[in-house]
């Protein structure tokens, strides 16, 4: 599919689950809280938790997170609310009691661990160390952003590994992962069963997302400048994906 340079912006949620059963996947830096300078710098909205838990409530459990960061990293930002979640962009899995949905994701070699953070180190990017990989942010030196791709591309072919890329940052992961993933074991659940999922998301690793959803008959809404071509509708900003979704 060629790219989409202009995209609608959505039906209202309620007109949506008026007409069939909806299911929301919902990314969360960039699409439920906006992008800040490194990951730990970010300001989460007061209530978006109970906020998330409410909106789940009303979709009678049909909602998920589904998050480049790490389970145990989102949960220092939004706790432990009683959501379906999904971590390392969308290898780590859990039911809102907690129970994983499949094996964990395993971590990178401690070998392409220390090169990554030497090598963060040696051109001053931000090191990020991830339970399931490590990610390089170039957000302040945007101009590194080709040199930190070669080294990732280069690392990932020594030890076998997946380069995934996003806005200013790019991570190394175990191979297979990837966030259509998480929406497939996701449908495969009761609680999906049967309904129109919607997947949310502002970056490039939110495309696979997008297509899974419309696999299942549903549709990708990308937030923010960026041009997707999988998506159906768009957003412009976190703002606005929060009135989309009344939170």
């Amino acid at each position: 599919m060629g790219h989409q340079t202009t995209l609608l912006l959505p039906p209202p949620l309620a007109e949506l689950a008026a007409q069939a059963p909806v299911a929301l996947f919902l990314d969360f830096d960039g699409t439920l809280v906006p992008i800040a300078s490194e990951p730990d710098a970010i300001e989460v909205a007061p209530g978006l938790p109970a906020t998330l838990e409410e909106l789940s409530h009303l979709l009678s459990g049909r909602l998920a997170l589904v998050s480049g960061r790490s389970l145990d990293d989102l949960a220092k930002h939004i706790g432990d609310p009683a959501i379906f979640r999904a971590g390392s962009h969308g290898a780590a899995r859990q039911t809102p009691e907690g129970t994983w949905l499949g094996e964990p994701p395993q971590p990178i070699p401690s070998t392409a661990m220390t090169a990554i953070q030497g090598f963060a180190a040696q051109q001053d990017m931000h090191f990020e160390p991830k339970s399931h990989g490590a990610a390089l942010h170039f957000r302040a030196r945007p101009d590194l952003a080709d040199l930190a791709a070669q080294f990732a591309r280069q690392l990932a072919e020594d030890h076998g590994l997946q380069v995934k890329q996003g806005k200013a940052v790019v991570e190394l992961v175990q191979p297979g992962v990837g966030k259509d993933g998480a929406v497939r074991t996701f449908m495969e659940q009761q609680t999906f069963a049967g309904s129109m999922p919607i997947f949310v998301g502002d970056d490039v690793t939110d495309e696979d997302g997008f297509l899974a959803a419309a696999g299942f008959g549903g549709f990708g809404i990308a937030v923010g400048e960026r041009i997707s071509s999988n998506a159906r509708y768009h957003l412009e900003n976190v703002k606005d994906v929060h009135e989309w979704l009344k939170l």
